[in-house]
Parts: C-alpha cells; structure tokens; sequence
C-alpha cells in the first residue's frame, strides 16, 4: 500500500507539473499543431497535437519549458505565446496565420503581452510623428516662435512615453512578461532610435551592456540572437568614426566576457556567435580584439575547435610574420608540373596572396575563378598568387587546378599539410596578403577585398 500510495504522489505531482495550451480553430481542423520552444540560439519541437474536427487541440509543457513559444500549424505559420509558470492558456480563433482574430480566453501573462504587443506599436508610431513635428517647430523659422505649440508637443511626447513605462512598470516583477517586454521593447527601437532618437543612443548601448547574458530567462527568449546584432548594430550605426565604433564595440565585449566567465557554456556559445557575427560584418578590429579577449581569459574551457579558430588571430595577425611554405608534393601553373619555387621565399614577387581551399569546399571554385579573371591585372602591380590545396586525390588536385594560370601546390596530406598547419588553417577558403617580407598585410575575407586592395594601393598609389 505505500508502495502504491508514493506512486500516486508521484503520478499527481507529474500532473500538477505539467502544463497546457487548448487552442480552438476551425480552420486548422484535422491539421497538426507544433509548440517549439527556444533554447539560446536554437528551437526545438516541444510537441504535437492533431486538432479534431472541431479544430480543437491540447498541447502540454513542462517546467523546462516555460518562456517565450511558438504554436505552428500545418502551413508554418505561427503564433508566439508565453509558456508561463501555473498558468493554462486557452486561445480561440480563426487561425495562427491571423494574430488579429485570435482570443486569448485564459491566460493572464499572455494577455499582458497581447495587450501590450498591441499599444505600443502605435505610440512609437506617434512618438515618431511628434518627433517630426518637432523638428518642424524647432527649425522652421514660421512654427519656430509658437512656443506653446512646442511646449504642448514635448508635452504630448512626456505622456506617451510615461503611460509605456507606467505599463511595464505595473507588471508583477515576478512574471516572465515583465521581463520580456521591456527586452524585447529595447531590440525593436534599436532602428528607430539610430535614425530618429539619437539622443537615445547612449541609454540604449547602456542598457545593452548592462543585460545578463547568462540569465535562463534570455535563453527561453527567443531573443538572444536578436539582442547581440541590435547591440552591435547599434554602435556599428551611431554616427561615430570606424575607431570610435571599434573602441566602443570594444567596451561591450569587455562587458560581454565579464558577465560570461561564470558560465563555460554559455561563454562559448555567445563569443562564438558574437565573433562570427563581426567577421560577416568585416568589423576585423573588434572581432580580433574579442579572439585574443577570449584567448587570454583563463578562467573559462574553449571549444577546441573555436580554441583553433581564434588562434589563428593570434599567431596570424596583421603585422606578423607569415612562416614559409616548402613546397615538398606537385606545383602547377597553367596546368603544367613546375619545379621552381621550392619555397614560398623563392617566388619572386612583391606581393604574394596565399589562398588555402580544396577542390571538396563549395566556395573555393568561385573564388578561384575570380582570381582567375584579375590574376593578369594583379600580376602586373606585382602581386602573385599561391594556391595550396587541401585535396588528398592527385587526380582532384589535377582538374580543379589546371585551368588557373597561378602557383598550385598539393601534397595530398589535407588538413595535416604542414602550412595548413603553420598558417592555422580551420577552414576554406582562407586568404592571406603578405609583402615580400613575409609581414601579413591583410588577412582578406573574400578575393574581392584583395582586388579592392590592389585597385586602391597599387593602382592608384595610395601609401598604406
């Protein structure tokens, strides 16, 4: 009998955990129904329902669930609900493809969200008209005497933004809403605020650098990712100069880093995605800072496969040395065997562009190709081209390189080629500019950067 009994307890807390959504659409009537939820950067499947012929349906959601979701039907169109603690949410509606038509019966987070979701759009959208009113007032010199005019529109302005806050301010700071909104109100100003508020600029950037990336409750979110390219973009488009944007940029990794070391996970999964965000975006001098940034700080474990990435920002920076390359396998041009250079030091040039990639990787050829198409123009500024290739088959190495009129070597070892190895290769393409001394000169993330080098520098001579 106690036997019994402690599996009933454990049977009535397993009910009491757990959760659900009812949700009645015609529409969807016998169609599938996914609730997904967030997990940082990724979404995951949290379950199915079939709807009935009703178009009724029940989904359930346990604690480890519990933030920001999307219900999906059968077309992928989707409708965001928040999976809140103690609170079983009854919608009613035509379909998810029409947010307007539908009710939230229950639910009393969801309907905070609802209702807020659906004012504030409208007072930005007056706070922008406002805005340019004022502007209006304050530069044109017809409206610029009526000062009560401008006084009842600065007026207008104050009430607006304090009835917002006055909203989420009201919230019970224990809800995951109160928590959401005003995040998920700071990423979507992000773009009118560089446009139109600029004052806001400083306040905002604050605000980003002072949110707590390891907190659970950004990680359910769904915001995570969108909370990294606002604040970055932020900065990137506030009207400061390129060195300005870098030490600023520079100051929110600093932030970043110190509220990361408590947490490996979250360390890696952040820096990482931050990092290759800045390379997209050709932001070289702030992603370097965050590699070596990262590089130096002891107290978090790297991903050995992010470790080697960044390493390559250390021992391959611009303005060191570049290690020679021994040609020891075949070396082509034009698609013919050649026996000198033995030695990247042999080749006679002022400037050499070395390229690593392999017949396998999908961008290689069409970045070989363009070389292809300016290795004449670039030739004659003095500049030569050095293809070492990944690929292991000699026949593969043969027919990807016998069409390019530049240097081909292979020694059919892959990624355990020595210079791949040397140069701290991770991944193809991978291009590096080095003058006749060896120093690196530009660590180019496309063939189009390099020609734009040559077209600025030794077509125009330009000093560097």
């Amino acid at each position: 009998m106690k036997y019994l009994a402690f599996v009933l307890l454990c049977f009535t807390v397993g009910i009491v955990q757990a959760q659900s959504i009812t949700g009645t659409f015609p529409a969807l009537a016998n169609q599938q129904i996914k609730l997904t939820g967030f997990e940082g950067f990724t979404i995951y499947t949290i379950g199915n329902a079939k709807a009935d012929e009703q178009g009724e349906f029940t989904l359930s959601f346990s604690e480890k669930d519990l933030g920001m979701a999307y219900l999906v039907a059968e077309d992928e169109k989707a409708f965001i609900v928040i999976l809140a603690p103690k609170e079983n949410l009854v919608l009613e509606g035509e379909a998810l493809a029409f947010p307007q038509t539908v009710t939230i019966v229950s639910g009393r987070q969801n309907q905070l969200f609802e209702q807020y979701a659906g004012e504030h759009p409208r007072r930005e959208q007056a706070l922008s008209a406002w805005d340019y009113l004022e502007r209006i007032y304050a530069m044109d010199s017809l409206f610029a005497i009526q000062k009560e005019a401008r006084n009842a529109i600065q007026s207008e302005k104050q009430r607006i933004k304090q009835e917002d806050e006055a909203f989420l301010t009201g919230l019970d700071p224990e809800t995951y809403v109160s928590w959401f909104l005003p995040v998920r109100k700071l990423v979507s100003s992000v773009p009118t605020i560089a446009q139109y508020r600029t004052s806001e600029i400083p306040g905002a950037i604050a605000a980003f650098r002072n949110m707590d990336y390891t907190d659970p409750r950004l990680y359910k979110s769904g915001l995570l990712r969108e909370t990294i390219e606002a604040h970055f973009w932020l900065i990137e488009n506030s009207g400061r100069t390129l060195d300005s944007v870098f030490i600023e940029m520079n100051v929110s990794i600093d932030h970043m880093i110190d509220n990361l070391v408590s947490d490996d996970k979250k360390f890696n999964e952040i820096t990482q995605y931050l990092f290759n965000l800045l390379e997209q975006r050709s932001l070289f001098g702030a992603s370097e800072y965050l590699a070596l940034k990262i590089l130096n700080e002891v107290t978090c474990t790297l991903d050995d496969n992010f470790a080697n990435q960044l390493e390559s920002y250390r021992a391959m920076k611009v303005g060191n040395m570049a290690p020679n390359i021994v040609f020891e396998g075949d070396v082509f041009q034009n698609g013919q065997t050649i026996k000198i250079p033995a030695l990247l030091s042999e080749v006679d040039a002022n400037y050499i562009v070395v390229i690593f990639g392999s017949s396998w990787c999908p961008m290689c050829p069409q970045e070989l190709s363009t070389i292809k198409r300016v290795y004449d123009k670039w030739k004659k500024h003095g500049v030569e081209v050095v293809y070492v290739s990944l690929d292991e088959d000699r026949a593969d190495f043969e027919r990807s390189s016998s069409a390019y009129p530049f240097i081909s070597f292979s020694d059919y070892k892959g990624w355990e080629t020595p210079s791949v190895k040397d140069y701290h290769i991770f991944a193809t393409p991978t291009l590096f500019l080095l003058d006749h001394n060896f120093e690196i000169l530009l660590r180019p993330h496309s063939v189009r950067q390099v020609d734009a080098w040559v077209d600025w520098f030794l077509l125009q001579g330009n000093n560097f």
